[in-house]
């Protein structure tokens, strides 16, 4: 019989139930999707860094740099220009032409631009990456609480009920 103030077994077990369906598996989805975003932006920074070493390599040839086979003069990348392809979202690209690919703009956060060179634009990305691995690390770290307070409760819950302990796995001896 339930009296005031105290509850029967059944409602405490249906209390933790809900306890964890509601809010410690919310939060946990919650974490988990915010870390995965952030490790979504680490790899577009990844993949800027790339492109920006590979528009890098194109610079190292200059103007008045002579092919010694063709005698032939190679023009630095901002002198021809470059080609690409733009994703203008949901997969569809249009081709463009970029004159001076000596600076480029990144995005920095909260919708803001900045022009930089190549070089300033990896000194930012190496710290962008770092702070956003940071980010990721206390993500999986409130990830972890929240996992064993699920654990914790599930055996407060097995405890109530009564139940055995679960099977226990057989680990093997390392030697």
């Amino acid at each position: 019989m339930t009296t005031v103030g105290k509850y029967s077994d059944e409602e405490k077990v249906l209390q933790y139930e809900t306890f964890i369906s509601d809010v410690l598996k919310r939060d946990l989805e919650r974490v988990l999707k915010q870390r995965d975003e952030v490790y979504e932006k680490i790899a577009q920074y990844v993949q800027l860094k790339n492109t920006i070493e590979s528009l890098k390599k194109l610079r190292l040839i200059r103007p008045g740099n002579i092919l010694p086979v063709f005698n032939y003069p190679i023009l630095e990348p901002e002198m021809r220009g470059l080609k690409t392809e733009i994703d203008i979202g949901c997969n569809f690209y249009v081709q463009a032409h970029v004159e001076d690919s000596s600076k480029i703009f990144v995005a920095v956060g909260y919708g803001f631009f900045v022009e930089l060179t190549h070089s300033e634009a990896l000194k930012f990305i190496a710290k962008k990456t770092n702070q956003l691995i940071a980010h990721t690390e206390v993500l999986t770290k409130d990830s972890a609480k929240i996992k064993a307070n699920i654990r914790m409760v599930l055996e407060g819950l097995r405890e109530l009920q009564g139940l055995p302990d679960g099977p226990e796995t057989k680990r093997r001896d390392a030697l």
